[in-house]
């Protein structure tokens, strides 16, 4: 929470108070001195959660964290917890620099670390971005690092296992904010991210009958954002019919044969340092079917870096500046 100190000289006034005037000052005084007195939101522990189908209890907040996925880091980094992170994994491109970290994360693995080196790292939680990361050939089983000592949590935007998949929204996002924020006992700072990413969220203004096409990565079978995940949340927000919204899943495998019939109006671009922009481009304009789209002859695309496209802390951000991406292509 953000504090003001007025360093005003006080002088003697001619002017003298009515006593309405001096009831409505006492009355202000009052408030200031009950608001300075209030209690900050506060954990009470043991907090226990159900997280991706497995119960998860937290004696006190966590001290040592590792982090898998940019998703997870950024998130704590966000919430002003960067000193608690002793390691992260699969890290996806750099920090932005409004969250950067005091000082340089210690980087177990370039990929998902293993089990071994997860506890080198000696924490007492692991925060996976991606619910596979806890995999016997990954960074252990969520049973086993629980039998260690150390608790784990899936993001739950990225969690599969738990039966049908559920359409995404941002309030998933803001509700694993809070969760986390109840976590590590900064559920003032929580809220106040959430608060302001509402507001960012709500100055969005959505385009109108427009069609797109959400084009993450591949070449012959391009993999496309569908009708669940953050693809189809952030493309609403903007406005922009998704041409696969009807695939109920969060991604999809396409082909070029659909994307050519249904020639969407605008091309949503991620780029990613495996499947840059530039490459994307250079593939729309040399195949002679996607050549002739009116997206790709027009240059209708707005572009979205790999690390903000997977739902997260990022992605209201990233909506935002969609927008005013969309804004300049003037449709």
């Amino acid at each position: 929470m953000t504090g003001w100190v007025c360093g005003y000289a006080l002088r003697p006034s001619p002017l003298r108070l009515k006593p309405v005037s001096i009831a409505i000052a006492a009355l202000s005084g009052f408030l200031f001195a009950a608001a300075l007195s209030t209690p900050a939101l506060a954990t009470e522990y043991p907090l226990t959660i159900e997280n991706c189908g497995t119960t998860v209890t937290f004696d006190a907040p966590s001290e040592r964290v590792v982090t898998i996925k940019s998703t997870a880091t950024e998130l704590l980094l966000a919430l002003g917890l960067g000193e608690k992170i002793v390691g992260v994994g699969f890290q996806d491109g750099p920090v932005p620099d409004e969250w950067a970290p005091d000082s340089e994360l210690t980087v177990l693995a370039d990929r998902v670390p293993s089990q071994e080196v997860v506890l080198e790292a000696e924490p007492d939680f692991v925060y996976g971005g991606w619910e596979s990361s806890f995999a016997a050939d990954g960074a252990g089983t969520r049973d086993s690092l629980h039998a260690l000592g150390v608790a784990t949590y899936v993001a739950p935007t990225a969690c599969r296992s738990e039966g049908t998949l559920e359409k995404l929204s941002f309030e998933d996002v803001f509700d694993q904010i809070v969760e986390m924020g109840a976590i590590f006992d900064v559920e003032d700072r929580a809220a106040q991210l959430v608060a302001e990413q509402r507001t960012m969220l709500e100055e969005v203004k959505p385009a109108s009958n427009l069609t797109g096409v959400w084009y993450s990565s591949a070449t012959s079978t391009p993999y496309v954002g569908a009708g669940l995940g953050g693809p189809q949340m952030t493309m609403e927000a903007l406005g922009i019919a998704n041409i696969f919204a009807d695939v109920a899943d969060t991604w999809t495998s396409a082909s070029w044969e659909a994307i050519v019939d249904q020639d969407p109006d605008v091309m949503i671009l991620v780029d990613a340092a495996w499947n840059s922009v530039a490459q994307k481009i250079t593939l729309l304009n040399d195949n002679p079917a996607t050549a002739n789209m009116s997206a790709v002859q027009n240059e209708r695309y707005i572009i979205i870096p790999f690390p903000a496209a997977e739902p997260g802390i990022r992605s209201i951000p990233a909506t935002a500046d969609l927008a005013r991406q969309l804004q300049e292509l003037d449709l």
